[in-house]
């Protein structure tokens, strides 16, 4: 989706914000401009990619899930496998030079599954920035071993207790922070959302997925495929994924929400399914909201897609029907990570499983020559405890 002046994808994005952040938001537009320009930055950023992230991450032919459906091959973009088990690194590391290149030491976060935080954490150490990452109660119960692995990296946890408790109560404090704090701290958004120029710096940095699956599909498949397929919660890993095939109409794009307990219960974080256009967190893009306008709480067993907005790249390619938009529930989200982790030995993050369920249920209505490449966000290590409860297991 082409971008237009101030931050524009077709009707959505745009920058709303206090006017104490326009200032810093038009410095960071300048800066990020400039190093676009530059050539120096672009190696330094592929060098940390190559020596720090361990990109290329491969694409993994799934085989005994295909086999067992008896329909379309599925492929894997391995985002699990980068350092700290997801996609997130991708946009840390970048937004970490940034910071760097502003001359701003300090950065602070936002996370819901803890992994922008760990991955915000780990660019932090690398390149010895100070960092405070928010976020709230219910996401640090729930993802424990994340929160601990950010203190590990020499981050600064703080619980947000207000509102859900989720990762929508985190982003408002972090930018409560960031208003505070503008002279020495850059806010590394973990998401395609934001005030512009977030959500297209964030979607530059993540288009890497993309840019290697397109080569890597065509050279295991010998052909691109006929259905992509990722997660969406802010939508990152998906806009990564599907910007190298959005000029390729033969490619079908397809976001899967979380539809929590069932879209009718009301309990799900489906925003093409339930929302309308509105501002949240300074963008114009679908929401989750009530008849007053009041912003809905979210329900996800996944706390990356437990959010209420949505990236406005992502609504733009709603509006313009070039990528559809579905959802799973959590129980067929839960079943996927039972499935993909016993047929190959994969344990996909919950977030990713999303994904690997709508791509199952398509695979079964496709014929056996047909090619589904589905983006692995991230790797499930950090939900295993979560899963263990919901299935009901004892102690260990």
């Amino acid at each position: 989706m082409t971008e237009t002046k101030l931050g524009r994808f077709g009707d959505f994005g745009g920058c709303y914000a206090p006017e104490t952040l326009m200032e810093p938001l038009a410095e960071l537009e300048r800066v990020y401009n400039e190093l676009q320009a530059d050539p120096a930055f672009h190696d330094e950023y592929s060098r940390w990619l190559d020596r720090f992230v361990g990109r290329p991450t491969p694409i993994t032919y799934a085989k005994r899930l295909s086999d067992s459906i008896g329909g379309a091959r599925i492929y894997l973009k391995r985002e699990d496998l980068a350092h700290t088990g997801a996609h997130k690194i991708n946009n840390t590391v970048g937004q970490a030079l940034i910071a760097k290149r502003m001359g701003k030491p300090r950065v602070i976060a936002e996370t819901g599954a803890g992994q922008h935080g760990v991955a915000t954490a780990t660019a932090a150490a690398a390149m010895g920035l100070k960092c405070r990452v928010y976020m709230g109660e219910v996401d640090m119960e729930r993802q424990a071993l994340n929160v601990f692995r950010m203190r590990l990296l020499g981050a600064e946890v703080v619980g947000v207790a207000s509102g859900s408790k989720t990762l929508k109560d985190a982003i408002n404090e972090a930018m409560r922070d960031w208003v505070a704090n503008v002279k020495d701290t850059h806010y590394i958004l973990g998401s395609v959302l934001g005030p512009h120029p977030f959500p297209t710096i964030v979607r530059d940095f993540q288009s890497v997925i993309g840019k290697e699956a397109r080569v890597q599909i065509v050279a295991e498949a010998g052909r691109l495929p006929d259905l992509a397929v990722a997660c969406v919660g802010g939508g990152s890993n998906a806009i990564g994924l599907f910007s190298a095939f959005i000029a390729d109409p033969s490619v079908e794009l397809v976001g899967v929400e979380a539809a929590g307990e069932g879209i009718a219960s009301g309990r799900h974080a489906a925003r093409f399914s339930g929302g309308v256009p509105g501002v949240l967190h300074g963008t114009y893009t679908y929401i989750l909201q009530d008849e007053e306008g009041q912003v809905t709480e979210t329900h996800s067993v996944s706390a990356g897609l437990d959010y209420p907005a949505v990236g406005p790249e992502h609504a733009a390619l709603h509006q313009a029907k070039r990528a559809t938009y579905e959802s799973a529930t959590d129980s067929e989200a839960l079943a996927a990570f039972d499935t993909l982790s016993r047929t190959e030995g994969i344990l996909p993050a919950l977030e990713s499983s999303h994904a690997v369920a709508y791509a199952m249920r398509r695979a079964a209505q496709m014929p056996a020559d047909k090619v589904i490449l589905v983006n692995l966000s991230g790797r499930g290590d950090k939900d295993v405890e979560s899963v263990r409860r919901l299935q009901g297991g004892g102690d260990v």
